[in-house]
């Protein structure tokens, strides 16, 4: 199957996102064709990434200088001084504006990686490679960079488009099912808010995505991309409509954080409960439809997804939860900011909810 690409058009940065299988053996040829010039690069790799993939592409930019940094990505590592190694090995290098660095890892390696070219010497040419399919699918589109705090996650950062993102479907062969779980409930979280037709799509053919059976799986990350494209081309800096793509998002990064970012329930895991918390609230609230709710959740049911927040916490961690959904970052007054659903294809944005209200729900939610 030839490649599928995609041009994003923001008013910072014009793009390609290329998608498709033995990409990074020609990586040097990409990046040539996209006329991309650096005298040296900085290559920062997720310690998790195959080493097979990571000499393909060591082999095709045989002609370039470059440098090789391992970084071990966790939740626990995204932050500022994982950022600031970064930028001591291009500064050590003496490396200039017109040189580049190259993420080679999942979200968490993105982010560190997109907010250290931010920063140095206020831009480098920055290049994606996204590892995984959650970040494939998300977190390599649409420039937010950023690392967490002891007060929450990703509220340090910055908006930083790349030169090229580049996902290889070979890389999704070397993960372990859990992590094509993490990335399938980013894909059902787009299809959620924006196409019912791409549900329906999922809904009859989610055992061949996660099977990563072609061109199934091409399909479910172009037209993933394809939505945050439209979005994020609309709403760069997330002033407005950028919101949609923070559905269960609220929620999810509070549970993450309440945990202490551990691996009792990775990014993707978090936000597939999100997801759900926030539909049952929307249906609670009536502004989602019976038969929208149960055909949402039997999909979640069916794909095996994690689906109870009660295996994850008691109702002691309520106020720690509740802390950290104060201090996501789309709040801007003492209520808390949701994105919520009308029906598939039709977030809401900018509910506001006092911390009562939400607690006294999130307690059923425990309870039950």
């Amino acid at each position: 199957m030839m490649p599928i690409k995609l041009r994003i058009n923001t008013k910072t940065k014009q793009y390609p996102i290329i998608i498709g299988s033995n990409l990074s053996s020609k990586i040097s040829k990409i990046i040539n064709e996209n006329s991309i010039n650096f005298k040296q690069c900085l290559l920062v790799v997720d310690t998790n990434v195959s080493r097979k993939i990571i000499s393909k592409i060591k082999k095709s930019l045989n002609k370039n200088k470059k440098i090789i940094y391992f970084f071990d990505a966790s939740e626990k590592n995204k932050n500022l001084n994982s950022v600031n190694k970064i930028l001591d090995v291009l500064l050590k290098k003496n490396f200039s504006r017109d040189d580049c660095v190259i993420s080679i890892g999942g979200g968490i390696t993105g982010d560190i990686v997109g907010f250290a070219a931010s920063l140095f010497k206020r831009g480098l040419k920055f290049i994606n490679m996204p590892t995984t399919l959650l970040s494939q699918v998300d977190s390599s589109i649409g420039g937010k960079t950023g690392i967490n705090t002891k007060y929450g996650k990703n509220l340090i950062g910055s908006f930083y488009q790349p030169n090229l993102v580049v996902s290889d479907i070979q890389f999704l062969k070397t993960l372990p099912k859990r992590e094509i779980i993490c990335g399938y409930g980013e894909i059902l979280k787009h299809a959620i808010i924006a196409n019912k037709k791409f549900y329906n799509f999922l809904d009859k053919n989610y055992k061949k995505i996660l099977n990563l059976s072609s061109p199934f799986i091409e399909k479910a990350i172009y037209e993933s991309c394809k939505i945050k494209k439209s979005v994020v081309e609309k709403d760069e800096k997330e002033k407005g409509l950028r919101k949609v793509l923070n559905f269960g998002h609220t929620f999810a990064h509070a549970y993450e954080a309440s945990l202490g970012y551990s691996n009792k329930l990775n990014h993707g895991e978090a936000v597939i409960l999100g997801i759900q918390t926030a539909l049952r609230f929307s249906l609670e609230n009536n502004l989602l439809k019976q038969n929208e709710y149960h055909s949402i959740i039997n999909h979640i049911s069916k794909v095996e997804l994690p689906s109870e927040i009660k295996e994850y916490f008691k109702i002691r961690d309520l106020n720690k939860i509740l802390l950290f959904m104060s201090k996501d970052k789309k709040n801007n007054t003492d209520k808390i900011n949701l994105i919520l659903l009308n029906k598939i294809g039709f977030p809401i944005i900018n509910k506001q909810y006092g911390k009562n209200y939400l607690s006294t729900f999130l307690k059923n939610e425990l309870r039950n």
